[in-house]
């Protein structure tokens, strides 16, 4: 049993707490992290408000990189010491993850959800309390955290450790959706709605590919300079237009071939269907609630158009993770532009900042 300081939900009407908590025994198939950086993701918040229902107390955290400190017996592949980010968990068993679509793994809720181990135990305590843990298969809010040798990817160990964790999730999804689900390829256009972490994971991998032009929309005049910084060529602040769609159109008509949803609002999801070529292909990944109901005009999908919802980007993490670091490595996906670290018992202005749109992308450190 390790004892490790960790940020703890016991309320969602009520900030976090620093707790010093116990991290239980390895089961099998599990590796002990000891965390250095770990990113917080709207899912993360949406969680800490109550929109994803989860037991409580509990630890979130599902953006962790951090050094091996243990593994159970079954476990190959890693050592003590190797560098590793962690990623959403998965069975690796059923017919979608042999099939390499593990972010559609047929318990990936029971396992990413639920806060225990398939079994019903829990990987946290504090003295005969139980705390609920296993978030996305690791509750990363802690200086240690326990996770499956499935979602933990080994890194190289001169890559900056403490800011790796947002791949595993906020920007493999944006990225993803761009590569693994619009297949975007060089000279195509490509709207973006929604500059948080993951549009701009977006923005950066559609730059990677060579799409042109790529087209943001934000509210937040920051965020559109930014994305341009990364690559985007045309940016649209929706506040600032009568007719959004008429002045997108003065600038890609017949319309772009390919859209990215990071907002989930149902207007805005008109709108990335509406500034489709026909035929085209929109992504959505935006997430306002479990009971959030949108209304699509049945005319935009008849004119050929495809509408998908993606989870994590439709990634492989063991395969996408180092794809993404290669193009970090390239110049081609500075996702560090876009974090601000603080200390851990900074977690709840790190969490209201990024609430607050002061920063697009907060990580929590420890010490190495």
């Amino acid at each position: 049993m390790t004892t490790t300081t960790a940020a703890v939900l016991r309320d969602t009407e009520s900030p976090l707490t620093i707790e010093e908590i116990e991290v239980g025994e390895l089961s099998a198939g599990e590796i002990l992290v000891k965390i250095r950086g770990v990113g917080i993701c709207h899912t993360d918040i949406s969680a800490a408000h109550g929109m994803i229902p989860i037991p409580l107390p509990t630890v979130l955290g599902h953006e962790g990189s951090g050094v091996v400190q243990a593994f159970a017996d079954d476990v190959e592949g890693f050592e003590v010491g190797d560098h590793v980010t962690i990623s959403f968990d998965h069975c690796g068993e059923c017919g979608q993850c042999t099939a390499g679509h593990p972010a559609y793994c047929e318990v990936f809720a029971a396992l990413n959800y639920f806060g225990t181990r398939m079994d019903g135990t829990t990987t946290l305590s504090k003295g005969e309390e139980e705390i609920s843990g296993n978030f996305f298969g690791q509750s990363s809010f802690a200086a240690h955290a326990i996770c499956s040798k499935n979602n933990a990817v080994k890194v190289d160990k001169d890559l900056p450790l403490e800011l790796l964790g947002p791949l595993g999730c906020g920007l493999q999804t944006g990225a993803g959706s761009v590569i693994n689900v619009l297949k975007a390829q060089e000279g195509q256009s490509i709207a973006i709605f929604g500059l948080g972490g993951v549009g701009l994971g977006a923005v950066m991998a559609a730059k990677a590919v060579g799409c042109d032009p790529i087209v943001v929309f934000d509210l937040n005049e920051d965020r559109i300079a930014l994305a341009k910084e990364l690559g985007a060529t045309i940016g649209f602040n929706p506040s600032e237009h009568h007719d959004l769609l008429w002045d997108v159109m003065k600038e890609v008509a017949p319309g772009v071939d390919l859209s990215f949803d990071c907002v989930g609002h149902g207007p805005v999801i008109r709108q990335a269907l509406e500034v489709l070529k026909s035929p085209g292909h929109c992504a959505s990944v935006g997430f306002q609630g479990l009971a959030n109901e949108i209304t699509i005009d049945q005319g935009h999908l008849l004119l050929g158009r495809t509408f998908s919802g993606v989870i994590e980007g439709d990634a492989d993490p063991k395969t996408f993770i180092p794809h993404l670091i290669q193009l970090y490595r390239d110049g081609k996906f500075p996702f560090d532009k876009l974090i601000k670290t603080y200390p851990i018992d900074q977690i709840n202005e790190a969490i209201a900042d990024s609430e607050a749109g002061k920063v697009i992308k907060p990580v929590i450190v420890f010490d190495a």
